[in-house]
């Protein structure tokens, strides 16, 4: 069984995508910050339902790609994920919003995040080794 065919495993590949795309977004407003009329993006919060459903419509018989060579199916990415325009708590005078200490917490948040499901991704395959293993192995 590939790990792909494992909801848990789908669902926590799909958060840790999504807070990838996350950090990638915060570091462009970080590295725009002093860009005249720049807003700072953000991305849709990431949905459990929604998430479920894909993996849902997505069925046991779903398209897999189990050869590097292969094209990723479509349910493969993020769709979730939008990167929408947002204005931070003030504007200076150039029209640029970003705020750095913001945008920090933002990043220190996604981290902490990014450890939490990385954690939960581990002790996943770790069960699943444990579960695999021949009865008196240790």
């Amino acid at each position: 069984m590939d790990t792909a065919e494992i909801p848990l495993l789908a669902m926590l590949r799909g958060r840790l995508n999504y807070l990838t795309q996350r950090q990638q977004v915060i570091a462009e407003n970080v590295a725009n910050a002093d860009t005249p009329g720049f807003a700072p993006r953000e991305l849709t919060p990431f949905q459990f339902q929604a998430q479920m459903q894909t993996a849902q419509a997505a069925g046991p018989q779903a398209m897999a790609a189990t050869e590097p060579g292969h094209m990723a199916p479509p349910h493969a990415g993020t769709e979730a994920a939008k990167p929408i325009i947002t204005r931070d708590s003030e504007t200076r005078l150039d029209g640029n919003s970003v705020v750095l200490e913001e945008e920090m917490m933002k990043m220190g948040e996604a981290r902490m995040d990014y450890d939490a499901a990385i954690t939960f991704y581990q002790k996943a395959l770790s069960l699943i080794r444990l579960a695999a293993r021949a009865p008196g192995h240790s």
